[in-house]
């Protein structure tokens, strides 16, 4: 490759000016300090893109022409060569502040994790020592080869992507079948997050719509990928339902020309609720928008039977399903996620992706937890969890101090209210909480009374029958500690703390 124009899956530069990486390399000893800069022009996409048509979307049994459109990318290079560089000072164009974005409470056999909404029933495979069968004969195929771990993982995942598509093959809402044409795997859901952002999204430019409360990597990978947020709030709880009239008031606005993607969650995290269908649909029929609708089904299997939208991706090309087996499957170690799409669009995500993105073990394990076995220990557990979850619905409510469940309860877990003296919903009470809950006492949940919707809110994972009892009892004794110990809070510090405590993502 010389220096000058250079092929790229990207193209044409954006409005205003391009970006630029600097690069520090050592030149050899007898070589001079010199300074090259190099303009990279990606100018040639991998994929055939054809001009918009007026009304993009359409159902698929109406004849269309439309095929997705990529983001378009323009990026400058400028390399420095320095003789024997002792440093090296790399510049970001993303801006973060110091706060944690994951939960740092490690699982050592003290602490209880109801924090990021993990199968406390472990995972979903017929283990040794597990009440569920043994794998059959028939699934002994799912093994992990360890003997072939010197090889490089299967890049197209067929076999997996077919299991997957069998298992949503409901007929619920379409006769089509999914086939591993309609599906992206991916390092968890976060992958496919970012990959359609990446993929949809002009830098700088285009502009994502959420609706708060939410789950927060929709927001994290707008921000790394320098994309604007357009944010139309659920409407109040208990119910949590999208704001349909708004949220087509705005894609029938001038802004939506820059709004190429829609992510919502369903059932929702914080919200646990389901959205409704019906207004989804009328997203998706909407006349003139031309962008790409995401649903984040994460938590769909603890939802009613046949919820999954999964099959209305054949019926709407502008439709993707994001599913996870880190939840009800209990595998939130091998980071598997999914995207079920239409076609044109997974090839995109598949022509994105790192060739060799999900590992060998991650693979074997993911088949084995979607066959028979894996699906009757899914099953178990679940079960045991919905057992646990009515027991904090029974139970939580007869604590003093503890006020109303919001949204739903179709997860594994719940969003509740935490009452301050004079028994209303307070941010500086739940806090306090979380905090005592956490460092003295041992038990982990999630403080979510900074996101709209949600003041006073603890969202709480359900655990393990000895889990509840034990979180069951000790908030009982915070919450006495807390409000004895009421008292004028310091504003500032507060909400710096609010701030720490809002921003973990899971």
């Amino acid at each position: 490759m010389g220096f000058g124009e250079v092929k790229s899956h990207l193209s044409k530069p954006p409005l205003g000016n391009p970006r630029t990486a600097t690069k520090i390399i050592t030149s050899t000893p007898r070589s001079p300090s010199i300074n090259i800069n190099i303009n990279i022009n990606n100018s040639v996409n991998c994929l055939q893109l054809l001009p918009r048509p007026s009304k993009i979307w359409r159902k698929i049994h109406v004849p269309s022409t439309w095929k997705p459109v990529p983001a378009k990318i323009y990026l400058t290079y400028s390399l420095t060569a320095v003789h024997e560089s002792k440093s090296f000072s790399p510049r970001s164009n993303c801006q973060f502040g110091d706060s944690h974005l994951y939960s740092d409470y490690k699982d050592d056999g003290t602490n209880i994790l109801l924090d990021a909404n993990e199968n406390a029933y472990g995972p979903c495979l017929p283990l040794n020592g597990s009440p569920i069968p043994q794998t059959s004969s028939s699934d002994s195929s799912s093994s992990i080869d360890f003997l072939g771990l010197h090889r490089y993982p299967d890049p197209h995942q067929h076999d997996l992507k077919q299991r997957l598509c069998k298992l949503r093959n409901t007929h619920s809402h379409t006769s089509k079948n999914l086939t591993p044409a309609n599906l992206f795997v991916g390092v968890g859901s976060d992958e496919a997050i970012d990959a359609l952002l990446r993929c949809f999204c002009v830098p700088g430019r285009d502009r994502i719509l959420v609706c708060p409360p939410t789950y927060g990597m929709y927001s994290v990978s707008a921000q790394v990928n320098d994309v604007g947020l357009v944010k139309v709030p659920l409407l109040p709880a208990p119910e949590f339902a999208l704001d349909v009239s708004t949220i087509i008031s705005t894609l029938s606005s001038p802004q939506a020309a820059n709004i190429k993607v829609i992510y919502v969650c369903s059932p929702g995290n914080p919200t646990a609720s389901l959205l409704r269908k019906e207004d989804l649909q009328k997203i998706l029929e909407h006349p003139s928008w031309n962008g790409v609708v995401v649903l984040d089904e994460a938590y769909i299997d603890f939802a009613p039977e046949d919820s999954s939208l999964a099959e209305w991706v054949l019926e709407w090309p502008n439709l993707v399903v994001m599913q996870t087996l880190s939840k009800a499957f209990g595998l939130a170690g091998i980071r598997l996620g999914m995207a079920f799409t239409s076609e044109p669009i997974a090839s995109l995500l598949n022509n994105l992706k790192a060739p060799y993105n999900i590992s060998s073990p991650t693979s074997a394990i993911a088949t084995q937890a979607v066959q028979d076995a894996g699906l009757a220990a899914m099953e178990y557990n679940r079960d045991r969890i919905f057992a646990q979850r009515d027991r904090i619905l029974r139970e939580l409510p007869k604590i003093r101090g503890v006020g109303r469940f919001r949204g739903g309860n179709e997860s594994n877990f719940l969003l509740v209210e935490m009452l301050d003296v004079d028994g209303n919903p307070d941010n500086v009470t739940a806090l306090n909480v979380y905090e005592r809950l956490a460092e003295n006492r041992g038990v982990v949940v999630r403080f979510r009374g900074k996101e709209h919707g949600c003041m006073g809110c603890l969202r709480i994972t359900v655990g393990t029958e000895e889990e509840v009892s034990r979180f069951l009892n000790e908030l009982k004794i915070v919450i006495r500690q807390v409000h004895a110990e009421a008292s004028p809070a310091d504003g500032a510090v507060e909400e710096r703390k609010e701030e720490e405590a809002s921003a973990v993502i899971a």
